[in-house]
């Protein structure tokens, strides 16, 4: 699929599943469409570009939502340690994770595209086939954290709501762009 394809959430390469599942699927399918279609007609230069005082871009939030849900994902099949210790983060964590907001030298629209995409598909086959969303996993270590445990239902449940905050965020970067909306 390319950018310029983006016109409405491609739900057929959602596994056959049904209920909550498939509820969870297609509310995460359409989050992400409205983000990626902020993406569309761009090039390289103009999804990296900052258009408000924030140091936010498309082609770096389409990098941070691919690694919160990689992340995530990761965390639901091996716990708190695929995700480390965020009270332990150093200087350079924390420039690496600064760098996940940018579209980075050398890198590129598509290439990040295609990188959110596989992590997708990833998420959906994990949603459709693990045996139990309410299996729960101990959080790691982080100041934002207030529970000790989260289960996997409200694991896609945060995937969901950032995909759906940060959809937002980038029809508001796209529409300082060039005056194009997602909506409306």
């Amino acid at each position: 699929m390319t950018v310029n394809e983006l016109t409405s959430p491609d739900l057929s390469q959602t596994p056959d599943v049904t209920g909550e599942r498939a509820d969870l699927l297609a509310m995460l399918a359409t989050h992400r469409h409205f983000l990626r279609f902020t993406t569309r007609d761009l090039t390289d230069e103009q999804a990296a570009r900052r258009t408000t005082v924030s140091e936010l871009c498309l082609g770096g939030l389409i990098k941070h939502v691919t690694a919160v849900e990689r992340n995530w994902a990761n965390f639901i099949l091996e716990g708190p340690s695929a995700m480390g210790d965020f009270t332990a983060m150093t200087e350079a964590d924390l420039a690496q994770w600064a760098d996940g907001f940018r579209l980075l030298p050398g890198e590129t629209l598509a290439g990040v595209l295609a990188d959110y995409a596989e992590v997708a598909r990833r998420v959906d086959d994990l949603v459709a086939t693990l045996p139990d969303l309410g299996a729960t996993r101990p959080l790691p270590k982080a100041p934002w954290f207030h529970d000790s445990a989260w289960s996997v239902r409200r694991v896609l449940m945060h995937i969901i709501a950032e995909t759906a905050q940060h959809a937002g965020h980038a029809d508001i970067i796209r529409e300082s762009l060039d005056g194009a909306k997602s909506m409306g």
